[in-house]
């Protein structure tokens, strides 16, 4: 049952003072209307079970974290269109299709650290994303509100009616974005076939309360699906065995997502596994690792080796954003050389254990920010204050997406130039 987590131990829930309130919202939301149709949530998963077997290649990237007073059109329009152009881009080198899942219409809630803040000797809960309270610096802008969840589900709504409405004019402008790519990469320009392009949704399902109340039962299966998205991923922070989250993922028929990092040990791994996809179903685990550009050479050969020799049909992923942040300037960032030499990483990895390297997962934005250093455009230390948007962690501006995309490319033509010779 979608309720069964509230009998587990919770990490990273806000504690919401006004219990009655709490009930009300979560009764708005349970009949309010889904966000991701069961059907294309179960194409999603058909998707990926295509890319687990070799064929194609995940492209999972989006905001940190999004804004309520930040959205608008534009905004989604120039994610959107920098996720197509990373994707026609890696379409150049990928063996099948690029799966494209934004982080969108859906990432409001922000795991933390610690339970509250300190300034200047005042303590206040951390703030944990729109979905549960707000960034500002006050006792009122701090407490958690259980109205934030309608918003956000209204704001999701919003932005899945616009993700619809520029896929289906973005199909015009394809051609166009693939002759770009090809100009980048340094191919002869030809003419393909364009297909319709398809674009998923996802988010760190941290928040349970709402993601209980926006799961639904597919009457003709009996399955549950979380319809907040199509998929969901467990964060490093709330992977425990026993935990509500856990739980919850478990119950539910859509795609999971597990952040993998360097305190996950290899029999941990396989627990895991097993109590989210018992049926070893391809397609259902995309296991997603984020250890940075120091241990990922360390830790990721062996959880590789176990799910291989485990027999584990999960795809395998790589955020090569969150195990390389560090403070330069008393800013959070991010260097592109540290995110490339992960991702360079995980494929070397993958091709030694004999694993598909089938995903990347990013936080990048087609805002352009200065948060991350380095890339093509050779952001310096300087250059952070000029526009440090981000309310949490550091994002990738268009330009070094991009350069992470043309990284991913070339990986991908190297890898299967390597398998043609080695047949």
């Amino acid at each position: 049952m979608p309720s069964s987590w509230r009998g587990k131990p919770a990490r990273q829930l806000p504690a919401y003072p006004d219990s009655r309130a709490l009930a009300m919202a979560e009764s708005r939301l349970a009949e309010a209307a889904p966000l991701a149709p069961f059907a294309e949530s179960r194409l999603l998963s058909a998707r990926l079970a295509e890319v687990a077997s070799g064929k194609g290649f995940l492209l999972q990237g989006g905001d940190c974290a999004e804004i309520f007073a930040e959205f608008g059109a534009d905004r989604v329009r120039r994610s959107f269109t920098l996720l197509l152009q990373m994707a026609a881009m890696i379409g150049e080198a990928a063996t099948g299709d690029v799966v494209k899942v934004a982080r969108l219409a859906g990432q409001f809630a922000k795991p933390r650290s610690a339970a509250t803040e300190t300034i200047d000797g005042i303590t206040l809960p951390s703030w944990r994303g729109d979905i549960v309270n707000g960034a500002g610096f006050d006792a009122a802008s701090r407490t958690p509100d259980p109205a934030r969840m309608l918003e956000a589900h209204h704001q999701s709504e919003v932005t899945l009616d616009l993700l619809r409405a520029f896929g289906a004019a973005a199909y015009a402008d394809l051609p166009d974005m693939h002759r770009a790519a090809r100009r980048r990469l340094g191919l002869a320009e030809h003419e393909d076939p364009v297909e319709p392009t398809e674009t998923f949704t996802s988010h760190e399902a941290l928040l349970l309360n709402y993601e209980e109340a926006l799961t639904r039962r597919d009457e003709a299966t009996g399955d549950w699906w979380a319809t907040s998205a199509h998929m969901i991923w467990i964060g490093e922070r709330t992977r425990q065995l026993d935990g509500a989250h856990v739980d919850f993922a478990s119950g539910i028929a859509n795609t999971i997502g597990l952040k993998c990092g360097p305190t996950l040990t290899p029999d941990d791994l396989l627990r895991l596994i097993d109590r989210l996809d018992p049926g070893n179903r391809a397609g259902r685990l995309v296991l997603i690792g984020r250890f940075g550009a120091q241990d990922v050479v360390k830790r990721l050969p062996a959880l590789m080796r176990a799910t291989r020799a485990a027999g584990s049909r999960a795809l395998w992923s790589i955020d090569p954003m969150h195990g390389n942040t560090r403070t330069v300037a008393g800013r959070k960032t991010r260097t592109v050389p540290d995110i490339l030499a992960e991702l360079r990483a995980f494929f070397e990895i993958a091709a030694a254990e004999g694993v598909h390297p089938g995903g990347v997962h990013l936080e990048m934005t087609g805002e352009e920010v200065t948060e991350c250093l380095g890339g093509t455009r050779g952001l310096r230390e300087e250059d952070l204050g000029r526009r440090y948007l981000t309310h949490c962690d550091p994002r990738l501006n268009g330009a070094q997406a991009l350069d992470v995309a043309a990284e991913v490319t070339r990986l991908l033509r190297d890898g299967a130039r390597a398998a043609s010779d080695a047949a």
